[in-house]
């Protein structure tokens, strides 16, 4: 057993005059003195674990407060019982947030949250106010890009997270909650070498009670549904928007409402200003759902009863982008009540807090993006300026050539890492074999040797050249089409050569 701790914090600000903290670094100390009781195959297999720990320990967003109750939005926290208030900051979390919950099973300790947290003071027309973004990110059905997809068998959606915007001005206080999360029935989207896998939608399962079971927690916890389905209406991904549409339909629940826009298509050639289609589609209901608001005397003058629940296929890049731009018409919305804009005036025209506010959800976007996907988020040039640049399709076709190198080289080792920190995969010593040791197909290293013997022979061919032009043809035309065929076999047997999870087998719950 090892006890983690967390050796630097800093903090990130004060959230209604509570200190919030940043975890920055851990030590992880061993209950016994010695590991030499271990067997060779042990001790390597502890020193694996030990790495996914660290993994996951110095994947950044672990947030603390200590007298704080970071997992509950405002609106929540303000419609509490008195036995509520008297319990520890641990018992009365939610623990879909609560990200060392595994750990602290044995303690009474600080609950620790995955969060992305930005607190900024900004000013207005000389009014200072406190403005912040909480984006809370669930520990249920946690996991990489495309290892977790869907939901569970208990209506979990992968990559779920719940994401408040706060504004705090004379003792006033206002919060806006948007949630985002997978496609909520069983799908999956293995990786396989390809650079976008066809998505797989589960045949052999009734889709609708875990759908049910997804929407009926949501309804519980924030009122009406409003779902934002910002994939492609067309190739790969129309039928999982056409599963969607159909499934809301079959379900008919008068408290959610279900919108498809197409925003790739939508919004190609750089028509970004058409995300104004959307945006005016949902005005009303955005007005019907509110926010929450409470007056410098502490009464509640508002309550949100409903939220939007955004997603795209990874609900990162398209997600963030529409997001952004909800927050930003109830933040105007709020300011306006609160008295810090006057009427008629636009967050838009307020040039200094529109590059405050636009780079926070740009960063907002990176961070989400790197927990699930590997890298920072696409699409945040637009976030960050409100137009499409150049620079920005570049950086995006960069972090998508990193987002393939990792969904296909190392996400299987990132996918365990997380099993592990939140105990899916639970580690015995009195286990003398493990997953981790389980060997790889033969095809694993013999086609790639051949393929590169291949390939190379081909180049020695062309560079030195035979006695006639026919012999010199003849050796490229062989070597090449070697290589090309054990390419190919490569890629039709694309899953044996990605880094597949070898602790938990995921696709039992796609």
């Amino acid at each position: 057993m090892y006890l983690v701790v967390i050796t630097k914090k800093q903090k990130v600000g004060d959230l209604l005059g509570h200190a919030v903290w940043k975890a920055l670094d851990f030590d992880i100390i061993s209950y016994k003195k010695t590991i030499l009781h271990l067997t060779d195959n042990q001790m390597q297999d502890n020193k694996a674990f030990l790495s996914m720990i660290n993994s996951v320990l110095h994947t950044d967003g672990f947030y603390f407060a200590t007298d704080y109750d970071l997992t509950h939005t405002l609106q929540r926290l303000a419609n509490t019982s008195p036995e509520f208030q008297e319990m520890s900051l641990l018992e009365r979390a939610d623990q879909r947030f609560v990200w060392n919950g595994h750990l602290l099973r044995e303690f009474m300790a600080q609950p620790e949250v995955r969060h992305i947290i930005t607190m900024k003071s900004c000013c207005i027309n000389g009014k200072v106010f406190e403005w912040s973004i909480i984006s809370r990110r669930s520990c249920f059905r946690a996991g990489v890009r495309y290892y977790v997809r869907g939901i569970d068998s208990e209506g979990h959606a992968a990559n779920y997270v719940e994401t408040e915007q706060i504004v705090q001005f004379s003792s006033a206080k206002a919060s806006f909650v948007q949630t985002r999360g997978s496609i909520p029935f069983y799908w999956s989207q293995r990786p396989n070498l390809k650079y976008k896998p066809k998505p797989q939608i589960n045949k052999t399962v009734n889709h609708l009670d875990g759908f049910q079971r997804h929407f009926d927690s949501q309804i519980i916890l924030y009122g009406r549904q409003v779902i934002l389905n910002l994939i492609n209406q067309k190739g790969s991904e129309k039928p999982l928007e056409m599963a969607f549409d159909k499934m809301v339909t079959s379900l008919g629940n008068g408290m959610i409402k279900y919108i498809a826009f197409d925003f790739h298509k939508e919004c190609s050639r750089m028509r970004w200003h058409r995300l104004q289609i959307l945006l005016d589609m949902v005005a009303e209901m955005q007005d019907e759902s509110g926010y929450f608001l409470v007056d410098a005397d502490g009464k509640v003058l508002m309550n949100q009863e409903g939220t939007f629940r955004s997603n795209c296929m990874d609900c990162l890049d398209r997600t963030n982008v529409i997001q952004s731009l909800l927050a930003r018409r109830s933040l105007q919305s709020q300011l306006r009540k609160m008295g810090v804009l006057h009427t008629g005036q636009q967050i838009e025209e307020q040039a200094d807090f529109e590059k405050v506010y636009k780079n926070a959800w740009a960063d907002n976007a990176d961070a989400c993006a790197k927990q699930y996907a590997g890298t920072g988020a696409l699409k945040t040039d637009f976030t960050r300026t409100g137009k499409r640049t150049q620079w920005g399709l570049l950086m995006d076709g960069w972090n998508s050539m990193i987002r393939y190198y990792k969904n296909n080289f190392s996400d299987g080792f990132r996918q365990d890492s997380i099993d592990v920190f939140l105990g899916n995969y639970a580690v015995e010593e009195a286990d003398w074999t493990t997953p981790l040791r389980d060997p790889k197909d033969w095809k694993f290293l013999t086609l790639p040797i051949i393929m590169v013997v291949a390939f190379s022979m081909c180049i020695i061919c062309l560079l030195m050249a035979g006695d006639t032009w026919t012999e010199t043809l003849a050796y490229v035309l062989f070597w090449g089409t070697a290589s090309v065929v054990t390419g190919g076999l490569i890629l039709f047997n694309g899953r044996d050569f990605v880094d597949a999870p070898r602790l938990v087998q995921k696709e039992k719950l796609d």
